[in-house]
């Protein structure tokens, strides 16, 4: 029961109920994609594999110059809920200071598995190095379970993809690096993960030694997440910065774990880092 109400971030906001608080998260993001989409000049369900869910929305810079950098964004839900349909409401503070905005789909639970989640996600990078030559940089952000599919990429042995993303940063925020936990909550009724695909599939446990100072990693968590999440944010930078990682924790005050992430649709302090 312990486990069930650390993991449930709901349950852990000030500001409103818990049953209020997902349906409040679901229209804020759902408007900011709805402003994004007018305002900026897009391409909408790009397929990068054959998949249903194989699918990104991009958002392109208003003004692109010649090469531009990308932030990926990869959307939370516990791997079983939300979609890149409102995932582009950190576009426009983007867009207007020349970066592409790129939403990833891939196939939530109970359809998708974690190892296809995983991979779908490092696939859909590859697809965009290979179809956009003018990308200059790829920026990761992930919220909540997007964060710890950001994390897997991080991870990733491109040797297999012969394809090696240039990923110059990365935003995890209230993010899972350790799904062990998760094995014991309601969270994995749906995703139905043995012990072997948790440990597989969390960053935690394959954190591999910095190749290069280039990468930046941003792990940020809010002050009203709940002492779980913000024991495996701490947990996880420290296990990258002891591998070599330039990797920096920021603990954001008076946001909990909601509009940590809804607050990118405007000036805010991470969207500014």
């Amino acid at each position: 029961q312990a486990l069930e109400d650390q993991y449930s971030p709901s349950r852990w906001s000030p500001r409103l109920d818990r049953d209020t608080i997902i349906d409040a998260h679901l229209a804020v993001t759902a408007a900011g994609t709805e402003r994004a989409r007018a305002s900026a000049q897009t391409l909408l369900h790009v397929p990068y594999g054959n998949g249903d869910g194989e699918k990104l929305d991009i958002y392109f810079p208003t003004d692109p110059s010649e090469t531009f950098p990308v932030l990926v964004y990869i959307h939370g839900g516990y791997w079983q809920c939300l979609s890149k349909d409102d995932s582009g409401f950190a576009a426009p503070p983007l867009v207007s200071q020349g970066v592409a905005v790129v939403a990833v789909g891939y196939d939530i639970a109970p359809k998708g598995h974690m190892d296809a989640m995983v991979l779908q996600v490092r696939r859909s990078l590859v697809f965009l190095v290979e179809q956009y030559p003018r990308i200059r940089g790829i920026y990761l952000c992930g919220h909540s379970a997007g964060a710890h599919l950001a994390a897997m990429v991080l991870s990733t042995d491109w040797t297999e993809f012969q394809v090696v993303p240039d990923i110059k940063g990365a935003v995890l925020v209230s993010g899972v690096y350790d799904l062990e936990p998760i094995l014991h909550t309601y969270v994995n009724d749906v995703l139905n993960m043995s012990r072997e695909v948790a440990q597989r599939n969390s960053p935690m446990r394959h954190v591999t030694p910095a190749v290069t100072a280039a990468c930046e990693v941003l792990v940020a968590v809010a002050q009203h997440d709940s002492p779980e999440f913000r024991r495996q944010s701490q947990e996880y930078s420290q296990a990258l910065r002891a591998a070599g990682w330039s990797v920096s924790l920021l603990d954001l005050a008076g946001v909990d774990h909601f509009d940590v992430i809804e607050k990118l649709s405007e000036l805010y302090i991470l969207t500014q880092v």
